[in-house]
């Protein structure tokens, strides 16, 4: 009997020192869902590295510009795929004081991307800087320099383009974008930081010349172009008063939209100078006149929930530009532009870039950009499919070289899959081209383009 006790008890006792050992030891806690590549170094987390990835994948429908051309061939419209911006992220809180901050990518890859005809040569750094934040308790005042975006200006000069609420940012708020910078970025020095609810940066660039922008140069001539001799520091500054939430200014890079997350009303200012920035000539360039660059914004900006219980939220823009870039100054610009020449003679006011879809994005003269959206309610696609975001913006220029106004409008909808995580735009663009008439540039009609874009920015 003795040898089938001690088998029995254990069969009876052991299902409740089971049961008594699984209710001592709860089952371990469900991983968190990652949101973030963030690796921390120290206990709290206020010291950390953490990476990013971005992508946008365009395709594109566009009319094209009179007299275009592609690879030679005439072409009234073109079809393109292309990757707008690919970019990685890499920057951390070292210390309590030390602040660092990359970015390399490379932007506007199509089939006619190349450098120096080799279509490899695209991906580059465009930001490598280091800050010292010299109260560590506070936001009072940063020292920082490097390659960098810090600009003055406006918010849309210095864009976290991964957050934007239309397709594409305002690109002429990017005031020299690859003439005397490298998209955008320069090798500068600068102070920002918040002052209770006042934020500003004051900057001191070190100007990139015109011969290394990698485009032919114009010949100098009686409207302005940047000057290719001489070399002058640059002096920027940007002033915000926050009425509400404070914005974040843990990197240089300005929100385009919280999607609710904030309460954000704005009022916004800012300028970018440089001493004989732009030269000019009557006499083919035997004689040179030299021309100071001075540019200035005042802005509003409000970003905030409708109805938090549904997730609606509104955000607007109103800007006002001045820019004074010398003489008639005029730049053709096309995003990503799919066309590579123009038929002989064809070119308006014989400057170059006018083909596909480019228009006078850069002049000397006055701008009101504006841009409004709302954010629809949360899971209006049904549960876990996100939710739309309608938009509208314009820019109104009015250009001392052109006869015209200059109005290029966009409409659009983001299906925000994930938040800007995961989101697909649609966005269409309807811009002017223009003709010369004796020394007149008047315009001559409207074309436009159709974008589709799927956007990862994790």
């Amino acid at each position: 009997m003795k040898n089938f006790t001690l088998p029995i008890l254990g069969m009876v006792v052991m299902p409740f020192i089971s049961a008594f050992a699984q209710e001592q030891t709860p089952p371990p806690a469900p991983k968190p869902a990652i949101e973030e590549m963030r690796l921390k170094l120290n206990e709290d987390g206020s010291h950390y590295l953490k990476w990013t990835f971005l992508n946008q994948v365009w395709l594109r429908y566009n009319d094209s510009n009179p007299g275009t051309t592609v690879l030679k061939d005439p072409a009234s419209s073109t079809v393109d795929i292309g990757l707008r911006r690919t970019r990685i992220q890499f920057y951390g809180q070292l210390t309590d004081h030390v602040f660092f901050y990359t970015q390399f990518g490379q932007n506007n890859f199509n089939f006619l991307s190349n450098n120096a005809g080799n279509r490899k040569l695209q991906v580059f750094f465009h930001d490598a800087l280091g800050e010292y934040k010299v109260w560590k308790d506070n936001e009072k005042l940063k020292l920082g320099g490097g390659l960098t975006i810090t600009n003055g200006l406006s918010r849309f000069s210095q864009p976290s383009i991964g957050t934007i609420m239309t397709m594409d940012v305002p690109v002429f708020a990017q005031a020299t974008v690859d003439q005397t910078d490298e998209f955008s970025r320069k090798l500068s020095i600068y102070a920002r930081g918040q002052l209770g609810k006042f934020d500003y940066r004051i900057v001191m660039s070190d100007p990139f010349p015109i011969t290394t922008n990698g485009a032919a140069l114009p010949a100098i001539n009686p409207n302005a172009t940047f000057a290719q001799q001489g070399h002058h520091k640059q002096y920027q500054g940007f002033f915000m008063y926050n009425f509400f939430d404070k914005e974040s200014n843990t990197t240089p890079y300005m929100t385009g939209t919280y999607l609710g997350k904030k309460n954000v009303f704005n009022l916004e200012a800012g300028f970018i100078t440089q001493k004989n920035a732009l030269w000019t000539s009557e006499d083919a360039g035997v004689t040179q006149q030299y021309h100071n660059m001075n540019l200035w914004s005042v802005a509003l900006y409000y970003d905030a929930p409708v109805d938090e219980e549904k997730g609606t939220a509104l955000s607007a823009y109103a800007g006002y530009f001045n820019l004074d870039y010398g003489h008639n100054y005029l730049r053709y610009n096309g995003v990503m532009n799919p066309a590579d020449g123009m038929a002989p003679g064809a070119n308006p006011g014989g400057y170059a870039g006018t083909q596909g879809n480019a228009f006078p994005m850069f002049g000397s003269g006055k701008v009101v950009y504006a841009q409004v959206g709302y954010l629809l309610k949360k899971d209006l696609l049904g549960t876990g499919n996100g939710t739309l975001m309608p938009y509208a913006s314009i820019q109104a220029g009015n250009y001392d070289r052109l006869a015209s106004n200059m109005n290029v409008w966009n409409v659009g909808v983001n299906w925000l899959i994930k938040g800007h995580t995961s989101k697909i735009s649609l966005d269409y663009q309807n811009r002017p081209y223009f003709e010369t008439q004796g020394t007149d540039m008047v315009k001559a009609g409207n074309k436009g383009q159709v974008v589709l874009q799927y956007q990862i920015n994790f």
